[in-house]
Formats: C-alpha cells, sequence, structure tokens
C-alpha cells in the first residue's frame, strides 16, 4: 500500500481530512461550550418565574428547579436592582467567572481549551443576558464537570464523525485516481515495456490518448523521444551496413592503390626534371591513400589508432598541405597562406595532424569555391601557456545553422551539398586522440576560424 501511488494518496487524504477537522473541532467545542452555557442561563431564568410568580416557595421546589437548572444558585438584575431568586449550599469557592455577554471567539476557544485541559471539577460563575428582554443580567454559579463531560462526548461523536467522513472521502479518490491517474500511468508503462522490447519497431510508439493535460504532455514527450530513438537506431543500422561496405571498398582500393605505389617507385628513376620534381608529391599523397585505406579497415573494428607521437616541423607539414591543396583550387581566385614560425616543432602524429589540418582546410576550400566569390585561407599557429595552436582561418561565408547545432557529429554537420558530414567528427577525433582540443572560434559572414589546442606538457 505504501509503495503505491493511489495508496499514499489514500492515507494522506485520510491524514489531511483528520487535519481539516481538527481545524473545525476547536471552535466547534467553544461553541458547543457557549451554547451550554446559554442554555443553563435559560434554564435558571425559567426557574426563578416561579419566584416571580409567588414570592415564597418551599424549599423542596427551590432544591428541585436548581437541580433541574442544573445551577446552585440565580441572581437576575432587573431595573437597576439586584437580586437573588434561587439559591443552595456551594460546595466550594468559586473559581472562575465568565462572561458570555461580550466574549469574542478567541475568548471563547481559550476558555474551552482550558476547560478540556482541566480535569478538576470547579465552582464557576457565568453571567449573560437574560432571554427576552427579562432584565438587564443573569447570574448562575454551577459545577463545570458536567459541563466537561458535555464537552468530551461531543468532542468524541465530532472525532468519530470525522473519522468517517474522512475514510469515505478518502476511499472515493482512492478510486478517483485509480481511474484517472493510476490506470493511464500503468497504461505508459506497460507501453514503455513493449516499446524497450523492439525499438527498431516504429509501430509500437505510443499514441497519445490521455484526456488529462499533463498526463497527455507526457505522452507527447514520450511520443518525441521513442521517434528520435527509433530514427536513431535505423540510421545506425544503416550506418553499420555502410561501414561494412566502406571497409570492404577500403580494403579493395588498398591493393589497387599498393600496386600505384610500386609504380611511382619506378617513376622516381625518371631523368625528367618536372617528374623529378612532383614525383615525391605523388608517392606521398598514394602513401597517405593507402594509409587512409588501412585506418579506415582499423576504424571498422574500433576507433582511430592511437597516435605515434614525434617531434616534427610543423610549417614543413602545413607546406605539403597547402600544395595538395593548391592543385584543387584551378582558376577559382582564392589563395592560400601560412603563418608559421620556420623552426616550431610540435610533438604529434604528423599524418594525423596532416589530416586534421587537411580536412579544414579543403572543407574551407570547398565552401569558398561553393559560393563563387573570391577568398582567402590561412593556417597561423602559436604557443599559448602550455599549449601549442593553430588556427585554420578563411574568408568564407560561415557555417549554416544546421552545421553549427551539430558541428562534430558524422553524418549530421554536413555543409556541402552532397557532403558526408564526416570531415569534422573525424578531425575532432583525431585531436583528442593527441588529449587536446577543437573548437569553433568564430563563424560569421567574414569567415570562420577553427583552433585547434595540442598540449604541450604531459597531457599530450
Amino acid at each position: 500500500m505504501l509503495n503505491s501511488l493511489s495508496g499514499r494518496f489514500l492515507i494522506l487524504t485520510t491524514v489531511f481530512v483528520m487535519l481539516a477537522e481538527v481545524l473545525i473541532f476547536v471552535p466547534s467545542v467553544a461553541r458547543f461550550r457557549a451554547d451550554y452555557l446559554n442554555d443553563r442561563l435559560e434554564r435558571a431564568q425559567i426557574a426563578s418565574l416561579a419566584l416571580l410568580a409567588d414570592d415564597m416557595i418551599n424549599p423542596d421546589l427551590e432544591r428541585e428547579l436548581l437541580a433541574n437548572a442544573g445551577v446552585y444558585n440565580v441572581a437576575l438584575q432587573r431595573n437597576a436592582a439586584r437580586e437573588l431568586m434561587l439559591s443552595s449550599p456551594v460546595p466550594g469557592q468559586v473559581s472562575h467567572s465568565f462572561d458570555l455577554r461580550e466574549a469574542g471567539p478567541v475568548t471563547l476557544i481559550h476558555d474551552a481549551l482550558r476547560r478540556l485541559l482541566d480535569p478538576e471539577p470547579r465552582t464557576i460563575r457565568v453571567l449573560g443576558y437574560p432571554s427576552r428582554e427579562a432584565g438587564q443580567l443573569i447570574e448562575v454559579t454551577m459545577d463545570s464537570a458536567p459541563l466537561r463531560n458535555a464537552m468530551l462526548e461531543y468532542g468524541l461523536r465530532v472525532f468519530l464523525l470525522s473519522a468517517v467522513i474522512s475514510v469515505i472521502t478518502a476511499l472515493l479518490l482512492f478510486l478517483a485516481v485509480r481511474r484517472l491517474l493510476v490506470k493511464p500511468i500503468k497504461r505508459v508503462v506497460g507501453q514503455m515495456q513493449r516499446y524497450a522490447e523492439a525499438p527498431e519497431d516504429a509501430r509500437r510508439i505510443i499514441k497519445p490518448s490521455a484526456g488529462v493535460r499533463e498526463l497527455r504532455e507526457a505522452e507527447e514527450a514520450l511520443q518525441s523521444l521513442e521517434t528520435q530513438l527509433s530514427a536513431s537506431l535505423r540510421q545506425k543500422e544503416r550506418l553499420a551496413q555502410l561501414g561494412g561496405a566502406v571497409a570492404r571498398v577500403s580494403h579493395d582500393l588498398r591493393n589497387i592503390l599498393t600496386s600505384a605505389q610500386l609504380f611511382t617507385d619506378r617513376i622516381e628513376m625518371s631523368e625528367d626534371p618536372a617528374v623529378k620534381r612532383m614525383a615525391p608529391k605523388l608517392v606521398g599523397s598514394i602513401t597517405r591513400a593507402v594509409s587512409l585505406c588501412e585506418n579506415t579497415l582499423a576504424f571498422g573494428r574500433a576507433e582511430e589508432p592511437a597516435p605515434v607521437l614525434t617531434q616534427f616541423n610543423l610549417a614543413a607539414l602545413v607546406g605539403e598541405v597547402l600544395d595538395a591543396e593548391r592543385l584543387a583550387i584551378g582558376d577559382h581566385d582564392l589563395s592560400l597562406s601560412e603563418d608559421i614560425p620556420g623552426g616550431m616543432q610540435i610533438r604529434g602524429d604528423p599524418e594525423q595532424i596532416y589530416r586534421m589540418i587537411g580536412n579544414l582546410v579543403r572543407n574551407a576550400r570547398q565552401a569558398i569555391i561553393g559560393s563563387g566569390e573570391a577568398g582567402e585561407i590561412s593556417v597561423s599557429a602559436r604557443i599559448e601557456d602550455d599549449d601549442w595552436v593553430i588556427d585554420v582561418t578563411d574568408t568564407g561565408p560561415g557555417l549554416p545553422p544546421k552545421a553549427r547545432d551539430h558541428l562534430f557529429q558524422p553524418f549530421q554537420g554536413g555543409v556541402r551539398k552532397g557532403g558526408a558530414g564526416l570531415g569534422l567528427a573525424i578531425v575532432a577525433e583525431l585531436v583528442r586522440n593527441h588529449g587536446g582540443t577543437l573548437q569553433l572560434a568564430r563563424s560569421d559572414a567574414q569567415g570562420t576560424c577553427f583552433e585547434i589546442r595540442l598540449p604541450m606538457g604531459e597531457n599530450a
């Protein structure tokens, strides 16, 4: 019971209704006490009428009248004269006096609680107005024990009635909660369990049907989550299939490039000056293509291989990247420049850093050529604190909002039409492998700047 929503609701409702009844109980008992005392005043006034009719009554009748009124004596003030109408021996001294003529709610509640908490019988004096304007004041002396007993009996009746009302109210609310909340929640939980058995099945996505607004909002949020998850799982399945296909293609392409590499070794022996000048770049490009195919096969099995850290000259490597990119520019008005100290040595994996810078420069080149405008791409480097910082800056049109929202997510952040969106994801992974960070420094109408930050110290 305590572990269920409806059970806790039942218990809490009972407790809260009882608390509400307690708040009602205190003024109710105070009002009962005031009515009880007023009733004794009226009885005493009626008993005194016998004396008004006949100045002399026998003692037995007087005792009977006082016993029926429940008082010891009665005093009545009429025409500015106060007269003791009926009297009998008082068992003790008067301990308290209560004036009902001007008593407010706070006073009545205070006096009622004090009477309930005091079990000792007391002799009290009560003053009030006579009924039907039969005088200015009526005063009686009485025992407080019957008053306390009557208040306790009344309080017990109120408590029992409150308990019955609480149980009935809680039971009705319990049934209502089960019907309006618990059953819809159980239906949502059951649907989630069915969806978890086969999340790729779009037919198991929840269809919102709750009538309660909050539950319907929860069902709509769950529907959106399940829709995105199913689409993501289907995409991952397609990517897994694509990865298998890419691995097979890379395997065959590696064999082809290996054969081409053998031919380039023979081209290097040519005596033609132009061939001798271009042959090393061709050999380097084919070597990197073979390495890329091997890395793609490794990626299909796990992740990018760990970098092999060596000390190398960054300016020479960036020069190779820009030389390769100049061949792809063609006749477009696009200039490439570098601002790297000639003797700057950094520690990293040359092949992976070549791919980092090459991907960023290639993306910038494609963006500028795609815009049809002239532009410039520059690669700069500096030492900042304990980091090597490499900036790749262009004057292109900037990244669109979709690309910024999914910047380093594969197959999500493609900028160019037909692009797969893998370049930045690969660069980000390679930078992470070096213990560094890749961030978009800026991207607006004046261009884009990516910052690669590689650690120099123990984090390298």
